[in-house]
């Protein structure tokens, strides 16, 4: 049918323009062809370039393709395509009227001129050599939502004058301030072994230190989220960073001390927390022998029991 050709064809174009996957779908495409108000009918070549504002387009989609909506999906097709499409630069937000107000019930949006004159080749010998070009004058949104990304990561310092960048967030800030602020105070000269990213899982890894250490770990393995390694005294300090949930519980401490088994430094468990505030919430459930990390606190410790503070435990009393 002429209708599926249709779609067919504007998710290909979709593609090729490089928008993200959220925004290659059929609602999507119907957008692209409602702008461009392009009918089963038509060609590519006919295609137009009218004000259109959302509600048309879904009668559009209704009316020609046998698309319909329900009335509630109106703030979807706003936020989750032509939202993204204005971004892109495939359109443009009320070019009749730049200064409408937000939210106006009378915004419209057209097809971008650039847009207009590259999709009236799809289909045709030209429409390759223009794709590239057009591609090579406009960044496409992924490509600008992969370097919006770059720049929110947070810098994290593995060694003097390196560093690495891990996944923006919570989490992430706090993992930060584990390597910034509570090594330098609690065991300074560490080595950095590995660092956790919740985008990456593996952020910074270093497998040939840890290897001489006595322990290999595998991907499945469960890593704390930091691991610093203390020559001075011979430990290896594992942290969890706990924003939401995962402190050094009883159960995780014997995780981390299977997977640290073979380790020829002391083992030092660590549990970091942004805030006094969430610490509470999970003071009924961190293990014994273990210390608590405040971020909001950064010069204070807090010792879970047993004789020693700050130190590796081993299944003999101490001396």
């Amino acid at each position: 049918m002429a209708e599926n050709d249709k779609i067919k064809d504007a998710l290909l174009i979709l593609d090729s323009l490089g928008l993200p996957r959220p925004q290659r779908n059929e609602r999507s495409a119907l957008c692209l062809l409602a702008l461009l108000n392009l009918t089963p009918e038509k060609t590519w070549a006919q295609a137009g370039n009218p004000l259109i504002g959302i509600t048309p387009m879904m009668d559009f989609s209704r009316e020609h393709y046998g698309k319909g909506y329900a009335p509630n999906t109106r703030e979807t097709f706003r936020r989750q395509t032509i939202h993204q499409f204005v971004q892109a630069g495939i359109a443009l937000y009320n070019p009749d009227r730049p200064d409408r107000p937000v939210n106006s019930p009378k915004a419209v949006y057209q097809i971008s001129p650039e847009t207009l004159a590259l999709l009236k080749a799809f289909g045709k010998k030209e429409w390759k050599p223009s794709l590239k070009h057009y591609l090579s004058t406009n960044k496409t949104l992924s490509q600008i939502y992969a370097k919006e990304r770059v720049q929110k990561l947070i810098p994290v310092r593995i060694a003097p004058g390196k560093e690495i960048k891990i996944s923006p967030g919570e989490h992430s800030e706090l993992i930060k301030a584990v390597v910034d602020d509570f090594a330098p105070r609690f065991a300074s000269g560490a080595v950095l072994v590995y660092v956790g990213d919740t985008g990456e899982k593996w952020g910074y890894f270093d497998e040939k230190l840890l290897a001489k250490l006595g322990v290999t770990v595998d991907s499945h393995g469960k890593m704390p989220d930091v691991v610093l390694y203390y020559p001075g005294k011979e430990w290896l300090l594992l942290v969890e960073s706990v924003t939401s949930h995962g402190p050094v519980d009883a159960k995780r401490h014997a995780e981390l001390a299977r997977l640290f088994a073979g380790a020829r430094a002391g083992l030092v468990y660590v549990t970091a927390f942004p805030s006094r505030s969430v610490m509470t919430r999970y003071l009924g459930e961190i293990a014994w022998e273990t210390e608590v990390w405040v971020a909001d606190a950064p010069t204070h410790l807090i010792h879970f029991n047993g004789p020693r503070f700050l130190g590796p435990y081993s299944d003999k009393s101490p001396e």
